[in-house]
């Protein structure tokens, strides 16, 4: 489903891969499309589904339902579902589903996994490339042998992690739900703004009152500062594949503390107000005459 990790693009064209986005829509909360839409883009060419629980860049948690419906598209069409779990400890409301414990597809599945965004370690790139699917495993460990080692300094460091207690993350999770909280509500209070609660990982996605998002991301950047600061977004185009699609959204990392936060709100309501390329509603333009 789209919008989706900018990165898979760019990895399925170094593979030859062709990416076919199956849309999911802010109004929804970016819930899973309608199965209809992805069988739709089924053809006998198709070798798989990515799902990423919880998304980034929407923060998105589908639901054990969903993950069910992901189930049995795979199944009828005997696909591969490779899963995106690196945000699963970051979930707020519901509970997180793993496509490993779908009953029955143990042989579609693979899930990818990494250290960086459970510990705070962006740059530590060590992770797991998980499946029950022999043939799949011996075709992954050619790769890897022909391949030199992770990082030495990222080996170490998840090492460690893995031995920290059980309530580690209780801390972190309390943290990163008062981040969430707190930006959701400063967003959907400014006019004409609208964030979908995000029930995971640490991104929200808004939809704005301007017109081109990537142009008003690059102005705020070069052209205006609320008591000599800014605040930097990332265009929501970047994440859809589809051409057009989110034109007025953007993402959102709250990955600061509230303070941070606030200042960074504070700065971008004034810049929503001033900003020359804003989306203007119908009744208010007829109300200026």
């Amino acid at each position: 489903p789209e919008p989706f990790y900018a990165n898979y693009n760019g990895f399925a064209i170094q593979a030859d891969v062709v990416v076919k986005p199956i849309s999911s829509t802010i109004q929804s909360g970016f819930a899973l499309p309608p199965i209809e839409d992805f069988e739709k883009a089924i053809t006998p060419k198709t070798k798989a589904i990515v799902v990423c629980n919880p998304n980034n860049p929407t923060g998105y948690l589908y639901s054990a339902e969903e993950m069910e419906t992901l189930k049995q598209i795979v199944l009828k069409h005997n696909l591969y579902l490779f899963a995106d779990e690196a945000y699963r400890e970051f979930c707020y409301e519901g509970k997180h589903t793993s496509a490993m414990h779908l009953k029955g597809a143990e042989q579609h599945v693979v899930l990818m996994d990494t250290i960086s965004k459970r510990y705070s370690a962006c740059g530590g790139r060590i992770g797991a490339f998980i499946t029950k699917n022999k043939q799949v495993f011996d075709a992954a460990m050619k790769f890897a042998q022909a391949r030199l080692s992770p990082p030495f300094y990222a080996q170490v460091l998840g090492e460690a992690a893995v031995d920290l207690p059980d309530n580690y993350f209780d801390t972190t999770k309390a943290e990163y739900k008062l981040r969430r909280d707190t930006i959701v509500k400063r967003l959907n209070a400014m006019p004409g703004v609208f964030c979908p609660n995000p029930g995971g990982a640490f991104y929200a996605m808004a939809q704005l009152p301007v017109k081109d998002s990537d142009a008003f991301c690059q102005w705020l950047l070069e052209e205006f500062s609320y008591e000599g600061q800014t605040v930097m977004l990332a265009p929501a185009t970047g994440f859809y594949s589809t051409p057009g699609l989110g034109r007025n959204e953007v993402r959102l990392a709250y990955v600061l503390n509230v303070e941070s936060i606030n200042s960074a709100m504070d700065c971008l309501e004034r810049a929503l107000e001033v900003y020359p390329d804003k989306i203007v509603k119908l009744a208010e333009a007829q109300a200026g005459g």
